[in-house]
């Protein structure tokens, strides 16, 4: 079934839409805190998309299949190696932060700013070798 844009239920719900949208930006205008949320949410997307494109480095971040079961292999895997990367980098945060030393060091505006999406140690191009018989020392 076909929405009939004539229709006053349909032109009632469009209305209310456009009333939505202009309280939120009269809101967003007026409104430094929202701004700054938004601002700090577009950044963290960013952070990802950034990060996706160093993990995901083969063909530009291009998918290289047009075949939808290979693209959705793809970004499982993509996925997977993301949610990895955060919680290797989360255990290392937790690790640092475990050390006497920092004890008093961060602010509670340094303590907002601590994220586990860096990448700065993945090596894209690299050589990565892999041992099963050790692990990580975090935690010890």
């Amino acid at each position: 079934m076909k929405a009939n844009a004539a229709h006053p239920t349909y032109q009632a719900m469009i209305e209310l839409g456009r009333a939505q949208k202009a309280v939120f930006m009269a809101r967003y205008l007026v409104s430094r805190g929202l701004q700054r949320e938004i601002n700090d949410g577009l950044n963290v997307i960013e952070s990802w998309n950034r990060g996706n494109s160093i993990i995901f480095y083969g063909k530009n971040s291009e998918l290289a299949s047009n075949r939808r079961d290979e693209q959705e292999m793809s970004m499982l895997c993509l996925r997977i190696c993301r949610a990895a990367m955060v919680y290797v980098n989360t255990l290392m945060i937790q690790d640092i932060l475990a050390d006497p030393d920092w004890d008093g060091v961060l602010t509670a505006e340094d303590e907002r700013g601590l994220t586990p999406l860096f990448w700065s140690h993945v090596l894209p191009y690299g050589e990565v070798e892999l041992n099963m018989n050790t692990r990580l020392a975090l935690g010890g």
